[in-house]
């Protein structure tokens, strides 16, 4: 390779004591394409097979923990441990490429379609109607804490099925984000209440994640975290939130953080000077206690490392992986110039995707640049 690329391609011990063999990490993108029954599907796991040769980590897709938690169509379930086999079928193809396998595991809260969940009872932190005005039920005490334990009982699973590790999926409007936020979080209970008391229910999930790893894993196990840094709602999560997160989470010994952004140089919107990306505050805000990872239209290998010289640990990439699945084998084999960054209509096959995210990907205009193909 280029020595310049060399920076991307030095392995990392993380806090778990799990190497990581590069800096490239597949993130984690919905698929929408497992089975009815929750289980992973072989096309997902041909997907998955063809783009773990060369990256450090890939992320899975997210897994439901709870029945009430599904928030896609064709998404694969981690909430009971019949799932076990499915599970481990994912994490051994993945592992068998050269990567680390890391579940990412989550509860849609009120962004779970009604059709998706039992009898129809969309649930969150409080009852604030989601963008399609669906109003969701305010979970109980009771029922708050029985969704810390599945969180638990998911990375058990996922530890049984040989799993390098687990994401908690706090970003993107989950959940997780909504007992933070104050726009989804209006309880008055312990669940509730001003910015340090809304991170309880966070703070209780990654508790109960590393309680699991400490009484189930039998080698090192990773736990990281991914948070969305703002949410345009006013009230929503302004970067000044953001900072007292990312500082409870520095304390909380996890192997990463992973920031979901669209674009990775993102301006703040609230809460800090807009003179600085989003990225660079999270970066000095973390003053090296905790790796981060990020992500955010980064598609080649000058992009990668303008990134990663940002003081970030490891680059994501998650569109790019499905046009470019040989993305890390060209940098490192000096053919920076054949990655591709664009598809055409005709490379399903030739880049294995599994028919229901082929579909999604070209029935929803402006969300990868798919071209014309060139006439031979």
């Amino acid at each position: 390779m280029q020595p310049k690329f060399s920076p991307l391609f030095a392995s990392k011990t993380l806090r778990s004591g799990v190497e990581i063999k590069n800096r490239i990490v597949m993130a984690p993108m919905t698929n929408f394409s497992s089975n009815e029954d929750g289980t992973v599907s072989t096309a997902e796991v041909d997907y998955y097979a063809r783009r773990s040769n060369g990256v450090g980590m890939v992320i899975t897709a997210c897994t439901y923990v709870t029945p009430n938690g599904k928030g896609f169509p064709g998404e694969f379930a981690g909430d009971r441990d019949e799932m076990i086999p499915s599970l481990r079928r994912l994490a051994e193809a993945i592992q068998a490429q050269g990567a680390r396998a890391v579940l990412q595991i989550f509860h849609g809260g009120r962004s779970c379609p009604p059709e998706l969940v039992p009898n129809g009872d969309v649930v969150s932190a409080s009852a604030v109607p989601n963008e399609k005005g669906v109003i969701p039920r305010e979970l109980t005490d009771a029922e708050v804490e029985g969704i810390v334990r599945d969180f638990g009982e998911a990375t058990r699973r996922a530890i049984e099925a040989g799993y390098d590790g687990v994401e908690i999926h706090g970003a993107n409007g989950y959940l997780i984000q909504q007992f933070y936020s104050p726009h989804t979080n209006r309880r008055t209970d312990r669940w509730g209440g001003d910015g340090e008391k809304r991170l309880a229910f966070p703070l209780a999930v990654v508790d109960a994640v590393k309680k699991a790893v400490k009484e189930h894993a039998k080698r090192p196990f990773l736990v990281g975290y991914r948070f969305s840094p703002e949410e345009p709602e006013t009230p929503g999560l302004t970067m000044a939130e953001t900072f007292r997160l990312i500082d409870a989470l520095a304390e909380q010994s996890l192997d990463y953080i992973h920031v979901s952004l669209q674009d990775f140089w993102s301006a703040p919107r609230r809460g800090a000077d807009d003179g600085k990306a989003r990225i660079e505050w999270i970066v000095e805000r973390t003053a090296g206690r905790v790796p981060v990872i990020g992500v955010g239209s980064i598609h080649t290998p000058e992009e990668a490392l303008k990134a990663f010289d940002a003081g970030i640990d490891f680059v994501a990439l998650g569109r790019e992986l499905i046009m470019e699945p040989d993305w890390v084998q060209k940098v490192e084999q000096e053919r920076e110039a054949d990655i591709r960054t664009t598809l055409t209509k005709d490379d399903q096959a030739a880049l294995v995707v599994p028919d229901p995210l082929w579909n999604a990907i070209m029935n929803t205009p402006g969300w990868f640049p798919v071209v014309e193909a060139q006439r031979k």
